[in-house]
């Protein structure tokens, strides 16, 4: 089969179409044809050599992927072929097969295609892991979603507003407008002054019960003091460094605060078959009713994907970009 490579780290050009041997479905697993796949910000880290792959993983890109199914392994009864999944991987996504173990699968409802249904696994159920497993999020209470236009953004103010929080999203300001559609209750543009000024005058000095984080260090300060009494911060990535230096730790102490740091791909296979068994029952319904949504910014044939890759650097997009896989 084909799929997209690089023979060492670098930038974009590295990527090119290359012949690789075909998987094949072991016990309890099912081979899907690949139709489409997303872009996620481990993806361009790993091109770059940042960031290794976990074992067992593939070295090929792609944490997510939708399509057919066109052979099942030895003891799968609840899939056939011809079913139409999406599922999270542990790499291999940017091929024009792979092989699945059944427990990642989610049954594509009747009226969601497949670019659509590749931007949810990965970004979902990081901010599924992130909002209910972790922060254990409750209905009344406020959160603060940093790179609310990213794709993990995007899926967690669905998400929230789905469990009955308010929203308050930090983005560009040029991006509020499709984030106050997604759900979103108060905007704050990061570029322009103290985000957690804006969120504390928002609460009435309150402050917010969760913060999900994607920015680390420069962020951390800021985090610290829009957090309420008993506030959860959740650090998902730390993409504007991750060294911290001549922070007071009194807010931490003071308020009883709780700072959990994550990671979904480093963890286990039975630890992610039992978070999209929880997501499956609990969220994957919402898709079917319409009341979630994929937000999909760019669409690119993986002929393009180094502009992809480029798009995605850029931080111009709002929601999931998306690669469909040729023939």
């Amino acid at each position: 089969m084909k799929a997209i490579l690089f023979d060492q780290p670098g930038d974009e050009d590295q990527l090119y179409i290359g012949e690789v041997p075909d998987p094949q479905p072991g016990p309890g697993q099912v081979l899907l044809h690949v139709a489409a796949t997303a872009l996620n910000r481990a993806d361009l880290l790993q091109r770059q050599g940042k960031y290794p792959v976990p074992p067992g993983g593939s070295d090929i890109l792609g944490l997510e992927v939708a399509g057919t199914i066109i052979e099942v392994g030895e003891g799968v009864t609840d899939y056939a072929v011809g079913d139409n999944v999406c599922a999270l991987v542990n790499g291999g996504g940017y091929a024009q097969m792979i092989a699945v173990d059944v427990v990642r699968l989610l049954r594509l409802p009747e009226r969601l295609s497949f670019t659509k249904a590749a931007a949810v696994p990965e970004v979902f159920l990081t901010a599924f892991q992130a909002l209910h497993w972790i922060a254990g999020l409750r209905s009344g209470e406020t959160v603060m979603v940093h790179a609310g236009a990213s794709g993990v953004g995007t899926a967690a103010i669905q998400l929230a507003k789905h469990a009955g929080a308010r929203v308050i999203a930090t983005a560009s300001a040029h991006k509020h407008q499709p984030l106050f559609d997604l759900g979103a209750d108060h905007c704050v543009d990061y570029r322009q002054g103290d985000f957690a000024e804006a969120a504390l005058e928002y609460t009435d000095g309150q402050g917010v019960n969760v913060v999900l984080d994607f920015v680390g260090a420069p962020y951390l300060e800021q985090n610290l003091r829009a957090l309420a009494r008993d506030g959860r911060m959740v650090s998902l990535a730390a993409l504007g460094g991750a060294r911290v230096e001549n922070i007071s730790l009194a807010p931490l102490l003071l308020k009883r605060l709780q700072l959990t740091g994550t990671t979904l791909r480093s963890r286990s296979n039975d630890y992610k078959a039992r978070l999209i068994a929880d997501f499956r029952e609990k969220i994957w319904p919402a898709f079917a009713d319409r009341s979630l949504k994929t937000v999909v910014d760019t669409i690119y044939d993986w002929e393009e994907v180094a502009d992809a890759h480029r798009y995605m650097a850029s931080n111009a997009n709002v929601g999931k970009i998306v690669l469909t896989i040729g023939d």
